[in-house]
């Protein structure tokens, strides 16, 4: 007879294999949502574009929080702008080793990358990827990206009736780039887009989260090994030529994996959503079509005001620590919610097309701050232009589009809109 020990051993285990795993994954099953007090939810929902109020009142009552998670599982959610930047950028008090935790409730396959290594294998990882993410390195991308605008826009065009701008416009656009940049072969780029794509299913469950994310890295793995017999021009076949055998193929499919990760859906998300704001509010729709020199500025302020990656991956204490004098013992979870931490310190919590952004935590913060945050500005800052004056007459096709319910990518899987 099972002792009541091992059976909340169980429970733990098991809430910790289904609902740590769907968190980091990018999406909450339906299933795992229904294991969570409302409360416990609240970083992961929206009224609409905005936070919801309850999270509000949370920062306001101090930066951090415990969620009301079941099974004697301690989470902790920082709300406070400078208390998030110190989870986000301390290694030595906080480990994002998934595979650690993987293997401690029975999980084999882990995503790999640097969002889920720490240092010094992060250090080491990171310092392969950030010259491809150089300004300099990245700028052979900008033809191309315009072109694949402008494929989009036609595609668009071509619709008789309303257009999902979602599936023609919002998506296509990460994913193709991404293919740009890794050098996938243009003959494996629709292969390419189902798996960034099934990987974010947001009703498959944990369980087609991580078979999606298996057939990603065998599929990535494939791509390294052509490569490392006749290294091409894009991300992995710099990286080979340049490093060799310093990193390994299981090592080099994990980073390919993690770019398609955090580069897909995040940014699709966000041309989604700045859509939907830029066709709601007239002078940033016209600031964006007519002012080249506010495109960046408005960009920058739709990313801090969307905040799309709501939670940052979630970080394991690795000792007994105190944040904001709030006692945090060795191995509780602390999530970070970045929706909260920008909005601190404004005086307006709304959209301001005026505003001149000087900082925000977008893109996370410290040694896991993305990678690849100036590819999704590139992306933006083409993409939002390019439609706004290919299409006039824009206008969203429904009062109020269909967000997602709880995710830690806030979005839409749809946003219909009429181009004539």
């Amino acid at each position: 007879m099972a002792t009541l020990a091992s059976v909340r051993d169980g429970l733990v285990a098991w809430v910790a294999r289904r609902s740590v795993t769907r968190w980091v994954m990018g999406k909450v099953g339906s299933r795992a949502l229904s294991l969570l007090p409302d409360r416990a939810l609240v970083p992961l929902k929206r009224d609409g574009l905005v936070p919801v109020a309850e999270l509000e009142r949370m920062r306001e009552t101090g930066p951090i929080h415990r969620l009301p998670v079941p099974f004697g599982v301690r989470v902790w959610l920082v709300t406070g702008q400078p208390e998030a930047k110190k989870v986000l950028s301390d290694t030595d008090a906080f480990s994002n080793d998934y595979a650690q935790l993987g293997a401690a409730v029975g999980i084999q396959q882990t995503p790999g990358g640097l969002g889920f290594a720490d240092p010094p294998d992060h250090t080491r990882l990171r310092k392969l990827l950030t010259p491809e993410f150089t300004m300099r390195r990245l700028s052979r991308l900008v033809p191309r990206i315009d072109e694949i605008v402008t494929e989009r826009l036609d595609a668009m065009a071509a619709v008789d009736g309303p257009v999902d701008l979602v599936k023609e416009f919002a998506l296509p656009i990460p994913s193709l780039a991404i293919c740009e940049l890794l050098g996938v072969p243009y003959e494996d780029r629709d292969r390419f887009q189902e798996l960034a794509a099934a990987r974010f299913d947001l009703f498959g469950g944990a369980n087609s989260a991580l078979g999606a994310i298996s057939e990603s890295l065998k599929y990535m793995e494939q791509i390294v090994r052509r490569e490392r017999r006749s290294p091409g021009d894009g991300l992995l076949g710099m990286i080979i030529r340049e490093h060799g055998d310093e990193v390994s193929d299981e090592e080099l499919a994990g980073l390919a994996d993690g770019v398609l990760t955090g580069g897909f859906d995040t940014t699709a998300s966000m041309l989604a959503l700045g859509a939907i704001v830029l066709l709601t509010d007239p002078a940033a729709r016209t600031a964006m079509r007519d002012d080249d020199q506010a495109v960046g500025p408005l960009v920058e302020e739709l990313l801090r005001h969307l905040s799309v990656v709501q939670v940052a991956f979630p970080r394991f204490a690795k000792r007994d620590l105190e944040i904001a004098g709030v006692a945090v013992k060795e191995g509780d979870v602390v999530a970070v919610s970045l929706s909260a931490a920008n909005r601190e310190g404004l005086a307006r919590m709304d959209f301001d097309a005026a505003r001149k952004v000087s900082a925000h935590l977008a893109f996370g913060y410290g040694a896991h701050r993305c990678v690849g945050a100036e590819l999704a500005r590139m992306e933006l800052r083409a993409a939002y232009p390019a439609l706004l004056r290919r299409f006039p007459n824009l206008r969203l096709a429904e009062e109020r589009p269909t967000f997602r319910t709880a995710s830690i990518v806030h979005g839409v899987d749809s946003l219909m809109v009429h181009t004539r």
